[in-house]
C-alpha cells in the first residue's frame, strides 16, 4: 500500500496544511517494493557477462589467426632464403641421371637402383642376404677401380653379395660397367667350355664353381635394386648362374644437405660416407644379413672376407687394427659386420665425427678418420648399441707378401696368399697395381681374351 501527501489552501483560514492519503492496493506481497529497482542490475550485468565472454573468445580466435599468419610467414621466407639446389637436392640431381649417358644410349628410367636414386649397372640374378659398400676416394685413379672390381669378381664375393659404390663423380660410369660386362663373358667362355675352374695359376685363377649353384626356382627371389623383371620358362633348374647386382648412389643423393659441410671447410668421401650410410642401410635394413664397409682404392680382394661374421650375432661388427707398427688405431678402410650393428656404428660413427670436429675447431687441428673411429670404440658409453669385435687382426699389405716379390717359387706364392681373403695395397713406391694386374692377365689364355687393359 502506497502513501501520498498533499498541500490545501482555503480561503477562510489563510494557509493551512492538510494531508490527502492515497491508498495503492498490494498485488504481491511477497515482493519488496526494492524489487523493480533491482531488475535493472541483474539483466545490466548478465549482459556485461556475456559480452566479456564474447569480447574474450573473439581476442582467442584474433589471437591464433595472428600466431598462424606469423608462422606461415616465417616458414614462406625460410625457404626463400635457401638456394633451390639446397632445398630440393635430388631433382637436379635426377633430371641429370634420366638424361646422362653411361654407355651411349640415353639412360632409361629402368636403369635406377632403388626408389629413383642411384644407378644400376648389373642386376643380379636373386636377392642376396650380404652387402658390400665400396666408397670411392677423389685421388683413386681409374687403374686402382679396374683391379678392385676385377678383383671383386673374380674373388667370388659377387657369388653371395650385392656390391654399392659410393662416389661423388660420374667419371667411373663407364668403366664400372667394362668390368661387369668382361665378367659376365667370362663366366659365359668359362661355361660354354665346360670348364669350372683354371688350375694355371692356383693364386689368381678364376674359378666358376663358386657362380654355379644347384637350386630351384622356388628358392630364388627377386633382387631389391631396379625393376623387377620375370623370370624366363625356359630357365634350368639347375646349374643356374648366380651373382649379385652391382649398383652405384652419388654421395649427393644420400646426403644432399652435406650434413658436415657446416663443420668443416672440406668434407673428403672418407668422412661424408658416415653421412651416406644411415639412410642408404636403413632403407636395405630388412634385405641384407651382413654388411661390409670397405674402401675401394686401396683394398684388394683374394676371397670372401664375411665368412668371418656370418656365424656372429648381428649386432657384431668386426674392427682391423692399423698396420702400422707403433699406432693403435683402427683401421677404418675395412669394416665387417651383422646389418645391425653396422646401422648403429654408422650413425654413432656420424655424431662422433661432429662432436671431435668442433672440439678440433676450437684447437685449430684436423679430424682423422682413423683416430675418430678409434676413441668411438674405446668409448663403452657409445658402443653401447653394438658388440666390438677386435681388433686383434691387421690386414696385411700387398707389398709385403712372397707371392708379388718371386716369381720363382709357386710355393711360396700360395704361402703367401693362403688363408687370406683381403689384403692392402699400402703405402709402399712398388707399382703392385700393375704387378697383380699382370699376373691376372697371365694366369690364363681365357681370361686375357676377355679382359681389357691386359
Amino acid at each position: 500500500m502506497g502513501l501520498i501527501s498533499s498541500t490545501k489552501e482555503t480561503k477562510t483560514s489563510g494557509r493551512g496544511m492538510g494531508f490527502l492519503f492515497v491508498f495503492f492496493p498490494d498485488h504481491n506481497s511477497d515482493v519488496s517494493p526494492l524489487a523493480p529497482s533491482s531488475s535493472p542490475a541483474t539483466t545490466t550485468t548478465l549482459f556485461r557477462t556475456r559480452s566479456s565472454r564474447l569480447l574474450l573468445s573473439k581476442a582467442q580466435s584474433t589471437i591464433s589467426i595472428c600466431l598462424l599468419l606469423l608462422l606461415l610467414t616465417l616458414f614462406l621466407f625460410t625457404l626463400s632464403t635457401f638456394e633451390p639446389s639446397s632445398v630440393f637436392p635430388a631433382v637436379s640431381h635426377r633430371r641429370f641421371l634420366l638424361t646422362r649417358d653411361v654407355a651411349g644410349p640415353r639412360r632409361r628410367s629402368d636403369r635406377f637402383a632403388l626408389q629413383g636414386m642411384g644407378t644400376l649397372f648389373l642386376r643380379g640374378t636373386k636377392s642376396m642376404h650380404d652387402l658390400v659398400v665400396a666408397h670411392i676416394a677423389s685421388d683413386t685413379t681409374e687403374q686402382d677401380l679396374r683391379l678392385f672390381l676385377r678383383l671383386l669378381h673374380r674373388s667370388g664375393v659377387t657369388s653371395r653379395s650385392d656390391v654399392v659404390l659410393l662416389f661423388n663423380s660420374q667419371r667411373f660410369n663407364g668403366l664400372i660397367e667394362e668390368e661387369n660386362n668382361s665378367f659376365s663373358k667370362l663366366v659365359n667362355l668359362y661355361r660354354n667350355l665346360n670348364q669350372t675352374g683354371t688350375v694355371t695359376d692356383s693364386v689368381w685363377g678364376f674359378n666358376l664353381s663358386r657362380f654355379i649353384k644347384n637350386q630351384s626356382k622356388k628358392e630364388t627371389s627377386e633382387p631389391i635394386w631396379g625393376k623387377k623383371t620375370h623370370r624366363a620358362n625356359n630357365e634350368t633348374d639347375s646349374d643356374e648362374w648366380t651373382h649379385g647386382s652391382v649398383v652405384g648412389f652419388d654421395v649427393a643423393e644420400l646426403d644432399p644437405e652435406n650434413s658436415l659441410s657446416g663443420f668443416m671447410d672440406h668434407v673428403p668421401i672418407a668422412l661424408r660416407r658416415w653421412a651416406c650410410y644411415p639412410m642408404l642401410l636403413g632403407r636395405v635394413r630388412r634385405n641384407f644379413k651382413h654388411v661390409m664397409l670397405v674402401d675401394a682404392k686401396t683394398s684388394l680382394f683374394l676371397g670372401d672376407p664375411l665368412t668371418r661374421i656370418r656365424n656372429r650375432s648381428p649386432e657384431s661388427v668386426l674392427f682391423f687394427s692399423s698396420a702400422s707398427k707403433h699406432s693403435n688405431k683402427i683401421n677404418p678402410a675395412v669394416i665387417i659386420g651383422g646389418g645391425r650393428g653396422i646401422r648403429r656404428l654408422s650413425s654413432a660413427m656420424h655424431t662422433e665425427i661432429v662432436r671431435a670436429t668442433m672440439q678440433h675447431n676450437k684447437r685449430k687441428g684436423s679430424v682423422s678418420e682413423s683416430g675418430v673411429l678409434s676413441q668411438l670404440v674405446g668409448n663403452v658409453h657409445m658402443t653401447k648399441g653394438f658388440e666390438v669385435v677386435g681388433p686383434s687382426e691387421v690386414v696385411a699389405e700387398a707389398s709385403s707378401l712372397a707371392e708379388l716379390r718371386t716369381r720363382n717359387s709357386m710355393a711360396a706364392a700360395a704361402l703367401s696368399i693362403k688363408g687370406r681373403d683381403i689384403i692392402q695395397r699400402g703405402n709402399s713406391n712398388s707399382n703392385v697395381v700393375a704387378v697383380i694386374m699382370k699376373r691376372i692377365c697371365s694366369s690364363s689364355e681365357l681370361d686375357s681374351s676377355v679382359y681389357s687393359y691386359c
